[in-house]
């Protein structure tokens, strides 16, 4: 008899102990995802300017811009195309940068563009890419994805890329090709070769 006491003593006991030390994480999953889920801030056509210390650095044109910061990485997030200008001491556009779609870290000051990326420099020189990384900590601008680019005089295209922030000094890590702008353009551009489907499409008609 005093055994079961005892094991039914030892039950209440630890039902109470049990039930305090559950995790409040557990208790309320669903909350915490919603409020990770849901942007603390929705703007549409956006147009601003940004700036780091005092100075204006970059405008943001975008038609949908979304901020995330109840997450672990708080970012930005741009679905609908993003146009960002970086501007110089003078305040004249030093860079341009356009995408599909974008993310901008705010922690780590780092920017993920993705889909028909292209970028123009004060050198009349673009570039085309399906996915650029820009570390404004580090001042650099990179990729590991294809990468075409247009000179004036020719056309250079590769695997791997490294830049500065005004895209003027830098680096393809794997070329795979150079051309001269007068050997057949549109044959050596792949951003191009849509467009000539769309033509062949409509001869063959």
């Amino acid at each position: 008899m005093f055994t079961r006491y005892f094991a039914y003593g030892m039950i209440l006991l630890f039902v109470p102990y049990l039930y305090c030390c559950k995790s409040p994480a557990a208790e309320q999953p669903e909350e915490t995802v919603e409020k990770e889920l849901k942007p603390t801030l929705h703007s549409e056509d956006v147009k601003t300017l940004i700036s780091d210390s005092g100075v204006t650095k970059y405008r943001i044109t975008a038609k949908v811009w979304e901020v995330y910061d109840k997450t672990v990485s708080p970012y930005w997030y741009f679905p609908e195309k993003i146009f960002v200008e970086k501007f110089d001491s003078l305040y004249n556009t030093e860079a341009s940068i356009e995408s599909d779609t974008a993310y901008f870290f705010s922690n780590e000051k780092l920017w993920r563009l993705v889909g028909n990326v292209e970028v123009h420099n004060q050198k009349d020189e673009k570039f085309f890419t399906e996915e650029l990384f820009w570390d404004q900590k580090k001042q650099k601008i990179y990729s590991d994805k294809f990468i075409h680019i247009e000179r004036p005089e020719r056309i250079i295209e590769g695997y791997g890329f490294i830049s500065d922030e005004a895209m003027n000094d830098y680096q393809i890590i794997n070329v795979s090709g150079i051309f001269d702008v007068e050997d057949d353009q549109n044959q050596n551009n792949p951003y191009r070769k849509e467009e000539d489907e769309i033509i062949e499409e409509e001869i063959v008609e």
